[in-house]
């Protein structure tokens, strides 16, 4: 596949909202199948486009870029084209190769169930840390979206579920715990969470996606206002989002 294809299909995967890794080649020393500038796309199904000469060294680069599409991490690897020895791959022409995995991913989506004293702030501050907002509720003016649409949740989707009333909280848990969102978060009082997983327990959902449930939500941070509740929210998402402890940071010559 041509440069300009593979480059029109990395466009393609980001407009499709697509998780890709774009395999480039920056530096090649020494005998290589592969040239500086080749290029390869890997989707997260494994498939690919592009070519990068092939044979172990294509095989290797495929397996670094799913690891880096797991991880939502892009980085820079060496290798080196012998049987041998340092970042050896099993290769006898004796060249090393150096490549860039770039990891394209969509911009993760938070989708608030409920627009109202919380959801407000909530939405304020997910849009000023990157996030794609999404908000649900009954009230049009409200609403940025028309109704929840549980087909649409996909792993980068955060779900937020903060209605005004217990038993809409509870059907919309219903709607999206058998979805693949990254994160399902509902607020309540441990009682009224309590109360709502044994009706869920009652109709045999299983246990293990109970125990996706943020409930009560939030980090205790200690605020009890509307906007520092919202906050905790936001707290505890991105702290999912990148596998944070929730501890004080204390790194030493920070300013």
């Amino acid at each position: 596949m041509k440069l300009p294809d593979v480059l029109h299909e990395l466009t393609a995967a980001i407009e499709r909202q697509e998780p890709v890794a774009l395999a480039t080649v920056v530096e090649v020393k020494g005998a290589s199948p592969a040239q500086v500038g080749f290029k390869l796309l890997i989707r997260s199904d494994g498939s690919v486009r592009g070519n990068l000469g092939g044979g172990a060294l294509e095989q290797k680069i495929r397996e670094e870029a799913a690891i880096a599409l797991r991880e939502g991490k892009s980085r820079l690897v060496h290798y080196t084209l012998r049987e041998k020895g340092t970042d050896a791959i099993g290769m006898l022409c004796g060249g090393e190769v150096t490549v860039f995995v770039e990891v394209y991913q969509p911009a993760p989506i938070l989708l608030i169930v409920g627009g109202g004293h919380i959801g407000q702030p909530l939405a304020e501050m997910a849009r000023i840390v990157g996030f794609n907002v999404q908000v649900v509720d009954v009230r049009p003016e409200r609403a940025t979206v028309p109704q929840l649409d549980p087909a649409a949740i996909n792993p980068w989707t955060y779900v937020v579920i903060i209605t005004e009333n217990h038993r809409t909280d509870e059907q919309v848990l219903r709607q999206v715990l058998d979805t693949p969102a990254a994160y399902i978060g509902m607020i309540g009082s441990r009682r009224k969470v309590g109360t709502i997983f044994d009706h869920l327990r009652a109709e045999s959902v299983p246990e293990e996606q109970l125990t996706r449930v943020h409930a009560p939500i939030g980090l205790d941070l200690g605020g009890r206002s509307p906007a520092e509740i919202a906050l905790s929210i936001l707290a505890e998402i991105v702290q999912v989002r990148y596998g944070g402890s929730g501890k004080e940071r204390k790194l030493q010559g920070e300013i």
